[in-house]
């Protein structure tokens, strides 16, 4: 077996077949290994903004034209969501606000994808809204939830300490009335 080309590229890989025997090529190998390797490529979107073949979550985020007004908004949306969420860890009944209306964000995402599914060209040079949801969960959804996470963690902490300052004072009590039996 002899590899041709870049084996890094998939697209440039040529591959030979050898039978030990007469050391003729096997055509018919070759031909099926190619026709099934056009096939799987040929399944695998390409972006159009910049011609990366779409693999994975990473080359999908790489494959977006981020200088888009509306994703730079939606950048700066989460920061803020983000510098809110952290503001607000003093603020329990704000967070609860906070929380509950991320979550409804979260929620309504599915709506969201179908209406900008419907009007992309008004805000969009691109169709990133496919019926999966996944550009939509991605950079919508994902970093909402993340803050919510957050926000969770900060309750759990909050419990922690609240039940420890708890059971300190009952201690301190149990204590207090030994020592109040103990001379009396």
């Amino acid at each position: 077996l002899f590899l041709v080309g870049d084996v890094t590229n998939t697209d440039a890989c040529v591959v030979v077949v050898f039978t030990a025997s007469s050391g003729s090529s096997n055509v018919s190998l070759l031909r099926k290994m190619s026709a099934r390797k056009a096939k799987n490529l040929s399944s695998v979107p390409v972006d159009a903004f910049s011609n990366i073949r779409i693999t994975s979550t990473w080359t999908f985020l790489q494959s977006v034209d981020w200088s888009e007004p509306w994703l730079v908004g939606l950048l700066v949306f989460h920061l803020l969501c983000f510098a809110f969420t952290i503001f607000t860890c003093k603020y329990y009944r704000l967070q609860i606000f906070h929380f509950l209306l991320m979550v409804t964000m979260v929620y309504s995402a599915e709506y969201l994808n179908e209406v900008a599914a419907m009007n992309w060209r008004s805000f969009s040079k691109f169709q990133y809204f496919d019926s999966k949801g996944m550009f939509i969960s991605l950079v919508y959804s994902v970093p909402l939830l993340f803050n919510t996470v957050i926000i969770v963690a900060v309750w759990v902490k909050r419990t922690f300490s609240t039940m420890t300052e708890l059971k300190t004072l009952q201690l301190k009590r149990k204590a207090a009335r030994e020592n109040a039996k103990k001379t009396q």
